[in-house]
């Protein structure tokens, strides 16, 4: 089946207009950019003087949860801090107890609902965290579930097993313990099984440490499981440095990171992704400045961190805006890191984040004059949105 697409106002991927040219597509690949191609074509799709992007990859969501919790946010807005919430059996520990005692259909099911709500908003790809369990069994689960929604949903979804997302209740006084199930019993399971790409760690004061850390990594590792890290969040832990130390693929959060962080982030291949949708969500204001890690030599994306306790935004044209209000970002750089950067930060920037022959047939169809209005119609960008392509079919939106 070969496609092609015609009557393109321009082409916007990596920093780059391309103008005059049509796109043909065989199958779910494209395979020729040109200007007025000829070669036969099956379907003919009119993009009607549309703008051509690719499709957002949001390389940091937690969508693997069942029911919400709007009663923390009225609870923040009264005075509330997040840690005392939590305190009183909010927070994660509600996640947790939730996705315990729901059955797998049911999680399947809830989560759905978010997932086709990514792809309405232009996300095409999105990786996708484990962690409200914290059991073998509920993280098996868990992972199931995004297996399943990447099976029969047209998102494309990259799986992580976070099983060190927190420390559950029941190991709270006895964390090493919690440590080695995390890595002589969840992550070989995880890895035989084959439902994890990647392994995360929330590395954090209060949560798991450097050397707990590094011990989780190096089980990961031996299962061929790839790393990623929430780093240097809400402390300067050396999170972002041990990223570089042990060949993550991504250091995330990254808003109180000093400079020795930023550096070795800036001379290696892991991705600092900053996540503002949280920092606007909490009501805080110390955002992760993109700025400073750009101008250190770092490469940057940029991700939602949609959970269901501390961001909800699912829209990257939101994270966009945010990144570049309060993180610093030029318009260009904020593209990038929404698209070709979230691929990288997902080891899929081969195939991923650009209009190129040769990548997936994932784009999006923009009913706007240049991308400077992406960002611009903050909280309604996706009505911008004439068309999506998703591996080279036009979805229903």
């Amino acid at each position: 089946m070969i496609t092609k697409i015609i009557n393109i106002n321009k082409i916007e991927t990596n920093n780059k207009t391309i103008e005059n040219s049509d796109i043909l597509i065989e199958n779910d690949i494209i395979i020729k950019i040109a200007n007025q191609i000829t070669d036969q074509a099956d379907t003919i799709i009119d993009a009607n003087q549309a703008v051509l992007t690719p499709g957002f990859v949001d390389s940091h969501t937690h969508p693997i949860f069942i029911n919400n919790r709007s009663n923390e946010f009225q609870q923040r807005c009264i005075g509330s801090t997040y840690e005392e919430i939590a305190d009183n059996g909010g927070g994660i520990l509600s996640s947790i107890k939730d996705i315990r005692n729901a059955d797998e259909d049911s999680i399947f099911h809830y989560c759905l609902k978010n997932i086709n709500i990514f792809l309405n908003n232009g996300t095409t790809t999105i990786e996708a965290k484990s962690g409200y369990g914290l059991t073998l069994e509920d993280e098996l689960k868990s992972l199931r579930v995004i297996k399943r929604l990447n099976n029969e949903t047209h998102l494309d979804i990259i799986p992580t097993f976070m099983g060190a997302h927190a420390f559950p209740p029941e190991y709270i006084d006895k964390k090493n313990d919690y440590v080695d199930i995390v890595c002589n019993e969840m992550i070989p399971k995880v890895a035989k099984e084959k439902l994890a790409e990647f392994c995360d760690v929330f590395c954090e004061e209060g949560y798991f440490t450097i050397e707990q850390t590094r011990k989780i990594f190096e089980s990961a590792l031996e299962s061929n499981l790839k790393l990623k890290i929430h780093a240097d969040e809400f402390v300067d832990t050396g999170a972002a440095s041990l990223a570089v130390e042990m060949g993550a693929i991504s250091a995330d959060h990254l808003m109180v990171t000093g400079d020795r962080g930023k550096m070795n982030l800036a001379n290696s291949n892991t991705i600092a992704t900053i996540l503002p949708g949280t920092t606007f969500f909490l009501g805080k204001t110390t955002y992760a400045s993109g700025r400073d890690l750009i101008d250190k030599g770092c490469e940057v994306a940029i991700a939602s961190d949609f959970n269901a306790g501390s961001c909800t935004l699912q829209s990257m044209s939101d994270i966009m805006f945010l990144s570049m209000l309060y993180g610093g970002l030029t318009l260009y750089e904020a593209f990038e890191a929404a698209t070709y950067n979230g691929a990288k930060a997902i080891d899929r920037h081969s195939r991923k984040g650009l209009i190129k022959e040769g990548y997936d047939a994932d784009i999006l169809f923009w009913d706007i004059v240049s991308i400077d209005e992406i960002p611009y119609w903050f909280g309604g960008s996706s009505s911008r949105i004439s068309k999506i392509m998703k591996s080279g079919k036009v979805l229903t939106i």
